[in-house]
Formats: structure tokens, C-alpha cells, sequence
């Protein structure tokens, strides 16, 4: 998740790495290990700007289950604990944080590898490893709000072990990962070093488990969606190829997203209409449209690239209104009255959820998700996160020891404070662009395939703009878009959890070369 503007919330490296050198010769308690262990993390780790790991330790927890998909029983292998990210040099950069979850017996050079990262920046990867593809998930009803915590953890029918190993990785400064002395978790907090050190995560796991010829796929969400384009493009530049890339709820150019500065914004949202008229579809208030079906989402993203662009420019420009049927039309559009549209022509997703409907504050991350002005839900005006974040922040602390083995003194850090201070700057930009990153991936890896997902109802990352970024990829790049009813964890919508793993099942085949 990305926080929107309503919701923001010892030894010396020498010697750390002689430690290092003993623990990765002994292959760090991997995916290979035969016994069944768990494991006390008697360290301490801090999500704080300034924090350093003075004793880091690659000691793990594992354990073994089987999931059943399809009929099929899959015997698959959980790790939890730390790998150290080491520099070319070897000198131990970071701790990082991670549950890999691997088929038993499989071919180590034929079966993928997919890492997955959240976003934030400073949001651990919880939300994806507890609610998406693992063998296990957390139930949330989604936009239902009447599930009571805790949510049940049950067999992901959806999950991705029957097609993938999964590794599921915190950045610094998020869950139970840190920086090692002598750097600080701000060390890495930039987009730039962000994608350096998980490069070095991402060669030493692969390394250490005798994974290095397997398929290797990257999986982003939200602000992973920025950090994967430049982990990919460092990982094809170190030699390393990556056969997929996979990029949920995208902000790739943070300059043309009309969100990213809160208030009222410097760029037009032609991007954002169609998300609009699909949440005023929702509630039935969109008079122009049936559904927010794809046919009529299709018809509301003519009418925002060919009419409303235009429109929006010329307002931001001049302040000028355009004809009164345009403003009748967004109106019919959307639900959202015209006398607004006449207000904030340029409509930011703040002004659309808190004035679509009377005295509720719709969701910004699904805007299926309301609550009325005042209540508990909307205590933090965003219903969507009040929702679901309690769930996580319980299941985590009861996931890692009861199911998982690995007992820590520490607080899994679900949200940090690092982009408050995140060196967002990327390329010559004090914002990032990394659509230029992945057309460099893909000159220099052709065969690169990469797979665009988005919820329609989403309205801090909505789809359309995620398609006006994707425009930008040269001609004929290999990119695969769905989009589906949901929000930014698209994959909590029951409906669309399965249509995303069918379409991820067949990207893999894709991009694998697999029958």
C-alpha cells in the first residue's frame, strides 16, 4: 500500500561479515533444510531512521505442510527469518526480513521464483504474503465490512505454490528488517538505494539456496510497483534475467499521477475518471453508465482521453469551465454533482469520496468501502484501511510464532515512518519515472514479459492512469493488462482473487516458455 495524503501515518562491518561468511557456508537454515525447527530471535529491530544492526543473524524457522489445489496435494516448506544483503564486496549491507514458502522435491533450475514487495514506502510486505497468493490467507469479506476480527487464516485455494516458489521480503524499515552497522535504515531509504540493497537480497537468496538458473519473477504493489521497474533494470544490468515482472495497483510516474501532492493538483486526472464513474456505478449513482462493467468502464476512458483531458488542461491553465454538457456529462458519468465539477473541475480523489455521497467518506484505497462521517470506520477518514489494517496488524503477530515457528521480542512494523523522509529522486527527477526503467529492462532483455493488475475501484492508483503510463513502453512491448471489481489489494475481492490467479497461471507459462 502507498499511504494516501489523508492517511499518512556495535561489532564493525568487518567483523559482521566474517559472522555472515560462517552462517551463508552452512547455507543459512534455507529452503533446503529437512527438519522441522523453529527458532527465538533474541535480537531487536527497529523500523527508525537512525537504526543499525550491530549482530545480525541468518538463523531461520521452518516448517512443512501441504496445500491442496485442484485436486492435487502440495507438500511445501515455510522459512521465516533473516538473509543478509552483501555488497559485491561481501560487506553486509542489511538484515532483511522474509518468508519463502517452497515446493518439496521440485526441479531447483526449472521452478520459478517470485519475490514479492509491498509498497509505502515503509509498508512492510505483510499485506501481500497474508492476503494474496501464499498457501495460506487472511479472510477480510471485502467491501463487506461485517467480518469480525480476528479474520479466519485458512488453505488459499488461489494460491500460487502450485505454479511458483514464493518469497515474500521486507524492505528496511518495514516488518523485522534493518540496516547493518555501519549503515542506518536511511541508508536505503531512496528509491535508487531501495532497489540497490534488494538487488543484493534478491542475488544472495537465490545464491544461498542454489536457486540461481530458476525462472525468476518480481512482484510489486503500490510503491513496489516503483521499486520492481528499477530492481528489474539492476538485476538485468548485474546479468541476472528476469523472466517476469508483475505490477499490481501501479504508480510508475509519480509526475503524472494527480494524487501524489494531495490537494488540489498541478496535472490533469484523466486518469482517474474512470475509476470515479466505476465507484458512482457502485453506488448506483451514475446515470450514464449501467455497470462498472468493462464495457462501461471503456466507454467513461473514451470519453476521459478524447473530452476531459483537454478539458482538465485547460482549466489547470486558465480556470476556464468547459461547455455546461460537459460538466452534465462527468456528472452523469460519476454521481458526483455538477455543481462540484464546477468547484474542482480537476477532480483529486479527495474532493470525489468525500462529496459523492452526503455525510460518508467513501474509501481511498477502495471506494467501495464507505462509512459514515463521524462513525468509528471513518475515525481516520479512510474506511478501506480502518477495515483491514487491524486484521493484519493481529494475524502477523499470530501468523510468524503459531503458524510459521518464529518467535521474535520485536514489533513487526506494518507501516514506518520512512517516507518521510524517502529520497524520492530517480534519474534526474526529484520524483520518480520508471517507465524509462522498464523500457531499459526490456532493450536489454527482450524476452521480458511484464503483467499489469488493478482494481476498478481503487482511487489512489486508479487503473487508467497505470494504462496512460503503460502507453509510454515502446511499440509491441511484451505487456499483458486485467483489471478487475476491487480495490488496491485487488486480490481481497472473492470475485476477483481467482480471475488474477488464472491470469497470473498463464503469464508464468508465458513467460517461462511452459506448455
Amino acid at each position: 500500500m502507498i499511504p494516501s495524503p489523508s492517511v499518512r501515518r556495535g561489532v564493525r562491518a568487518a567483523a559482521a561479515a566474517a559472522a555472515l561468511a560462517a552462517v551463508a557456508a552452512c547455507g543459512g537454515g534455507g529452503s533446503g533444510s529437512t527438519t522441522t525447527t523453529t527458532y527465538v530471535d533474541a535480537n531487536t529491530y527497529s523500523a527508525a531512521a537512525g537504526a543499525s544492526l550491530s549482530t545480525p543473524n541468518e538463523n531461520t524457522a521452518v516448517t512443512h505442510r501441504s496445500l491442496t489445489l485442484n485436486g492435487t496435494a502440495i507438500a511445501y516448506t515455510a522459512t521465516a527469518g533473516h538473509l543478509s544483503a552483501l555488497s559485491s564486496s561481501q560487506a553486509p549491507e542489511a538484515s532483511i526480513f522474509y518468508v519463502a514458502y517452497t515446493a518439496d522435491g521440485a526441479a531447483a533450475a526449472t521452478r520459478p521464483v517470485t519475490f514479492f514487495f509491498n509498497g509505502g514506502p515503509g509498508s512492510a510486505t505483510a499485506w501481500l504474503h497474508l492476503g494474496s497468493f501464499a498457501p495460506r490467507r487472511l479472510v477480510t469479506g471485502v467491501p463487506a465490512t461485517t467480518q469480525a476480527l480476528p479474520f479466519p487464516y485458512v488453505d488459499n485455494a488461489e494460491s500460487l505454490i502450485d505454479t511458483s516458489d514464493l518469497v515474500f521480503v521486507d524492505a528496511v524499515g518495514t516488518g523485522l528488517s534493518e540496516a547493518i552497522a555501519p549503515n542506518t535504515n536511511q541508508t536505503w531509504w531512496g528509491v535508487d538505494q531501495d532497489a540497490a540493497v534488494l538487488r543484493d537480497f534478491v542475488q544472495r537468496w537465490l545464491g544461498v539456496n542454489g536457486r540461481t538458473a530458476a525462472p525468476l519473477f518480481l512482484y510489486g504493489e503500490s510503491y513496489g510497483t516503483t521499486r520492481v521497474p528499477v530492481l528489474t533494470r539492476l538485476l538485468e544490468t548485474a546479468g541476472r534475467r528476469v523472466n517476469g515482472v508483475v505490477e499490481l495497483s501501479s504508480i510508475l510516474d509519480y509526475n503524472s499521477n494527480c494524487s501524489v501532492e494531495g490537494g488540489a493538483p498541478t496535472v490533469d486526472c484523466a486518469g482517474f475518471l474512470p475509476s470515479y464513474s466505476a465507484v458512482g456505478s457502485w453506488y448506483h449513482l451514475a446515470t450514464a453508465v449501467a455497470s462498472d462493467s468493462d464495457a462501461d468502464i471503456a466507454t467513461v476512458t473514451r470519453y476521459a482521453d478524447s473530452t476531459y483531458a483537454p478539458d482538465a488542461a485547460t482549466w489547470l491553465a486558465s480556470g476556464a469551465l468547459p461547455p455546461a454538457d460537459h460538466v452534465a456529462a462527468l456528472a452523469a458519468f460519476t454521481g458526483l454533482s455538477a455543481a462540484i465539477w464546477d468547484q474542482r473541475f480537476d477532480m483529486d480523489y479527495d474532493t470525489f469520496r468525500h462529496h459523492l455521497i452526503a455525510n460518508t467518506t467513501l474509501g481511498v484505497y477502495d471506494g467501495r468501502v464507505s462509512a459514515l462521517v463521524g462513525s468509528p470506520l471513518d475515525a481516520a477518514d479512510e474506511p478501506s484501511n480502518s477495515f483491514v489494517e487491524p486484521g493484519f496488524t493481529a494475524a502477523i503477530k499470530t501468523v510468524l510464532p503459531d503458524e510459521l515457528g518464529f518467535t521474535t521480542p520485536s514489533t513487526y512494523v506494518l507501516s514506518s515512518d520512512a517516507i518521510d523522509t524517502w529520497n524520492f529522486s530517480h534519474n534526474g527527477r526529484s520524483m520518480p519515472d520508471v517507465v524509462p526503467d522498464l523500457s531499459a529492462a526490456l532493450s536489454l532483455d527482450p524476452s521480458l514479459k511484464i503483467l499489469f493488475l488493478g482494481g476498478h475501484h481503487d482511487l489512489i492508483t486508479p487503473f487508467h492512469q497505470t494504462e496512460l503510463d503503460v502507453a509510454r513502453l515502446p511499440a509491441g512491448a511484451p505487456v499483458t493488462l486485467h483489471f478487475h471489481p476491487g480495490g488496491h489489494m485487488t486480490y481481497l475481492d472473492d470475485g476477483s482473487r481467482p480471475l488474477m490467479k488464472a491470469e497470473l497461471v498463464a503469464f508464468y507459462a508465458s513467460a517461462t516458455g511452459a506448455p
